[in-house]
């Protein structure tokens, strides 16, 4: 398929009570291992491809190497590709939206991009990231790919107490609004895990709603009953892959 069809076939999977089940891959042979599972899209974490690399997550993986392993993965993948983008590596707006110009040009038919202030503290404002993500839909629209932009708000993974996010969802809502206003495709919310909050935001959101699958969230049956639209699983698979590989060198080490 064209990257264009790739990108509107992605767009197609985000059904609300029907999720898309992303289980988040870091190369092009964990990408081909989950097609194998029967993946309908392969999606990357930023947090599991920089440690498959021996980087820390936060953009410290330098961005000619994300190109050449997206590359890598877009070449063995036969289902629609989306790239865990983080701040696209720059603060202005017209720098983003180059950088996912070039992202695109490797196969990616879409992207998650947060509004954290990458390697800063705190969020950017609604009007700073609304700015940049409507760069980066001009400049996808002019590539004449419709891409998948996944807007992410780390609301809810910068407060770490899950009493306190009630408080949150006005401001959720508002960027979420916002977001959708300046050419977002969807919206992430991960660190949210309250079911009453996820119907809530699933209701409310113009956006559908992608949730991080993680031990304190529902399973996905319940996200599904939830509104929720995409579920991903972050760097849970990465974990979890080199747990399996450290205990069996130790088995074979004779260590354990």
């Amino acid at each position: 398929m064209t990257l264009k069809e790739n990108a509107e076939a992605l767009s197609a999977l985000h059904v609300k009570g029907d999720p898309l089940v992303l289980y988040n891959i870091w190369d092009a042979g964990s990408a081909r291992a989950v097609q194998a599972a029967g993946a309908r899209a392969v999606a990357t974490g930023s947090w599991s491809v920089a440690g498959a690399q021996g980087f820390d997550d936060g953009q410290t993986l330098p961005i000619e190497m994300l190109i050449l392993l997206v590359t890598q993965i877009t070449r063995v993948s036969d289902v629609p590709v989306t790239v865990d983008f983080e701040g696209a590596y720059a603060t202005d707006p017209q720098g983003c939206a180059d950088n996912v110009v070039r992202l695109m040009q490797t196969g990616a038919a879409g992207i998650n991009f947060e509004d954290q202030v990458v390697g800063g503290t705190g969020l950017h404002s609604i009007d700073e990231q609304v700015a940049r993500i409507a760069a980066i839909r001009l400049a996808a629209d002019g590539q004449g790919v419709p891409l998948v932009l996944n807007a992410r708000t780390d609301l809810f993974l910068k407060e770490p107490d899950p009493a306190k996010h009630a408080g949150l969802m006005g401001d959720a809502l508002t960027r979420a609004s916002a977001y959708q206003g300046a050419g977002a495709s969807c919206f992430f919310a991960p660190g949210l895990t309250d079911d009453r909050l996820i119907a809530a935001l699933c209701e409310t959101a113009g956006l559908p709603v992608n949730v991080m699958k993680g031990p304190k969230t529902s399973d996905i049956a319940t996200l599904a009953s939830l509104g929720v639209s995409r579920v991903s699983f972050g760097p849970g698979p990465f974990r979890s892959a080199m747990k399996t590989l450290e205990a069996d060198a130790k088995a074979a080490l004779g260590m354990s």
